[in-house]
């Protein structure tokens, strides 16, 4: 693949699931890199000068009203990221990894770090090497930025920490040596620049909702598909009630629902029956799943602006170049301004984070209600009880709706919101935090659950599917069947469907069901 040029101000979520998940190559652009050095000479005169700048000539946190000389600038740097990398709890995962590398590295290609450009370089290389920090998930409040992931993934780039490359786990010097990638020495502001940022809550946050979104896709065609088993009318899809109320999000899901239900022998069976209204879960599924959209968007936006952002302390701002200047040579003086403020804090994405997870509580709590319709036979519109073959001989589909309905509850307990709470750290000094971290963490656990959720709605209703043959529902919708018969035969009889969910799920994530509807 063509490399991706890093340059701070343009990389877009989908370039990022690309490094993520196809390996493309980065590198650091040639403008960007003009940019980073101007900034780093103006650090380098600072330092020089034995100036105050926070982090730089100072100590951290509560301590930074300790001078450091600038014969101590390089043990400083190798004792913040050492001090700092103290998280706990299940490493995040390589993708996890990837991203929070890539996002780094972007950010500090932006030119307004002070970091040298040899830091983005060998972030680049580790990620076109296949070197993965070990980066424990625990430990961050999401206010200094991620601190103690950040430092993990900073440890590897010096030759400490722990790595996985080519599928092995090894110290972080042996995954260096082992790819050829000189670790480095950092000089003075590079350890706090590379561990003051939200990379790591951007990170798992970005990749979370990249997967939502595929989520809400598929809950359209399987909702679909519910609905028509169970006798639903697409009237309530009519255009002209949505542009009533036009909320884009509400627009696209009821386009979803008449295009999956086009052509149905299902629908057609029961055009002219007497019953006016469907239940909400059925009814209202554009109300519902175009609000779960416009919320994947709005955290799109806050995501996209924070991909591209300088996220650490102190920036560097570089005097303006005089128009026909040349540039400035190594080592000549740069004057500019190195400013202390608080980018780093997460609290635009905790919001969005914690709004995600409210979200997709609701995608998964509809979903359920569908599922308890499939199977009450006070419910189902003529379906046998439980979706079972001979129903009381086999239970069906009745544990299923229990474990999606213990999975909506879970996710009831998770989707109360981290960044509503704070506590103090840092010696009262970081004494309002974001709690991103522990958000976007709580995320991943909803993302999951609700997967498993619809991964078994999908089965309840493909099972509905075969069970009214020989009439079919459009086109569409069993093109989507397919898939799902593809991993999970028909239940004629019972058996345990833990495996099928798995597998389902599978196909649910990797976009086969949403496909359908194209």
């Amino acid at each position: 693949m063509v490399a991706l040029h890093l340059n701070g101000n343009d990389l877009t979520l989908d370039d990022l699931a690309q490094v993520v998940h196809e390996r493309r190559p980065v590198l650091l652009e040639p403008t960007a890199r003009a940019a980073v050095d101007k900034a780093r000479a103006v650090v380098d005169d600072l330092v020089h000068g034995d100036r105050l700048a926070y982090a730089i000539t100072t100590g951290v946190g509560k301590l930074s009203d300790v001078r450091i000389s600038a014969d101590q600038a390089r043990e400083l740097q190798i004792n913040l990221v050492r001090s700092h990398a103290v998280g706990v709890g299940e490493p995040l995962s390589e993708a996890e990894s990837r991203a929070m590398m890539l996002l780094r590295a972007n950010s500090l290609a932006k030119g307004l770090s002070g970091v040298r450009a040899v830091v983005i370089d060998t972030l680049c290389e580790m990620l076109n090497r296949g070197v993965h920090p070990v980066i424990p998930s625990q430990g961050s409040v999401g206010a200094s930025g991620d601190l103690a992931p950040l430092a993990h993934q900073a440890l590897v780039l010096i030759g400490e920490g722990e790595a996985v490359y080519q599928g092995k786990r090894m110290t972080g010097a042996e995954a260096m040596k082992s790819a050829g990638i000189a670790s480095i020495t950092l000089e003075a502001k590079e350890a706090i620049s590379l561990i003051n940022g939200t990379q790591a809550m951007l990170a798992v946050g970005t990749l979370a909702l990249l997967a939502a979104e595929t989520l809400a896709d598929s809950a359209d065609v399987i909702g679909s598909i519910s609905l028509d088993t169970l006798q639903g009318t697409d009237v309530a899809f009519d255009e002209r009630i949505h542009k009533a109320r036009p909320h884009p999000g509400q627009l696209l899901v009821a386009a979803n629902l008449r295009r999956m239900m086009e052509g149905s022998q299902l629908r057609e069976r029961h055009r002219d029956c007497k019953r006016v209204q469907d239940a909400y879960s059925l009814r209202c599924m554009p109300q519902v799943h175009g609000a779960i959209r416009d919320t994947l968007a709005h955290a799109r936006s806050v995501f996209e602006i924070e991909v591209n952002s300088a996220v650490d302390n102190p920036l560097v701002f570089a005097a303006a170049k005089k128009v026909g200047a040349p540039q400035p040579k190594m080592g000549e003086t740069v004057t500019g301004d190195i400013l202390s403020g608080g980018n780093f804090h997460g609290q635009p994405l905790a919001f969005a984070l914690d709004f995600l997870a409210i979200a997709l509580t609701a995608l998964a709590g509809i979903s359920e209600r569908r599922i308890e319709r499939l199977v009450n036979p006070a419910l189902s519109e003529g379906l046998p009880a439980f979706l079972a073959p001979t129903a009381g001989l086999n239970s069906g589909f009745m544990m299923p709706q229990v474990t999606a309905a213990a999975l909506v509850s879970e996710n009831k307990v998770l989707a109360h919101p981290a960044s509503a709470d704070s506590i103090t750290t840092s010696g009262n000094k970081e004494d309002y935090v974001s709690m991103g971290m522990t958000a976007a963490l709580k995320l991943k656990r909803v993302l999951a659950n609700t997967t498993s959720v619809l991964a078994i709605e999908a089965l309840a209703a493909a099972q509905a599917v075969d069970i009214l043959a020989p009439l079919k529902p459009s086109k569409r919708a069993q093109a989507a069947v397919k898939e799902i018969r593809a991993v999970s035969a028909m239940m004629d009889h019972d058996r345990s469907l833990a495996p099928d969910f798995v597998k389902v799920a599978d196909v649910i994530a990797a976009g086969k069901l949403a496909a359908a509807m194209r």
